[in-house]
């Protein structure tokens, strides 16, 4: 039985106004062929996917479930957001992973790549255990906000510079459980 899930017109969050962007359809969709690349692509591997909480638990979630290879899970937390729209830039670690990295393939699973900054910290801490291999998967990219670029292996959705919640994603920790993608109404975010 599926259930039924309300997806409002409108909501409101501190006082600024977000609409509907992604919707859980076009989500799932894409998040299925992605699971379908990841699947082909590191057949007969044994990958540790790594969440990065919180905003991706519900990406991770999603996309894991249709992983039909072996693999191991665990789960990091980073802080760069606060209680802001932009990212301040200063990354730090705040859950260390449980697993061992080393000779390990690593598939990296991000909820958004704005800045470039998170992406970067991780790599970073990522290679210094070092990893056979480490691969990314981004639900949303915002190209234009890149202050570093990074390659990234797995792209759900490229996305303009606006703030965006929702489908795990927050804005001073509300709207995670929305479960489609909103977008900030009005002007451009430069974040």
């Amino acid at each position: 039985m599926t259930p039924d899930l309300r997806i409002p017109d409108r909501i409101t969050i501190q006082g600024d106004e977000f609409i509907p962007y992604i919707s859980l359809e076009r989500l799932q969709s894409r998040i299925s062929e992605l699971a379908g690349q990841i699947n082909r692509e590191m057949e007969g591997q044994t990958p540790i996917f790594i969440c990065v909480l919180n905003g991706a638990f519900m990406f991770f979630a999603d996309l894991v479930r249709q992983i039909t290879i072996d693999c191991e899970v665990d789960f990091m937390k980073l802080s760069s957001y606060g209680e802001r729209k932009i990212s301040s830039g200063e990354v730090r670690l705040v859950k260390d992973l449980s697993c061992q990295v080393e000779g390990r393939n690593i598939v990296l699973v991000e909820d958004i790549v704005d800045t470039g900054f998170s992406i970067d910290y991780m790599k970073k801490w990522i290679a210094e255990k070092h990893p056979a291999s480490l691969k990314i998967v981004t639900l949303l990219h915002k190209p234009e906000s890149t202050k570093i670029a990074h390659a990234l292996d797995y792209v759900g959705f490229e996305i303009p510079p606006r703030f965006v919640v929702g489908f795990g994603l927050d804005y001073a920790q509300k709207a995670r459980n929305l479960p489609a993608i909103y977008i900030l109404d009005g002007a451009l975010e430069h974040a």
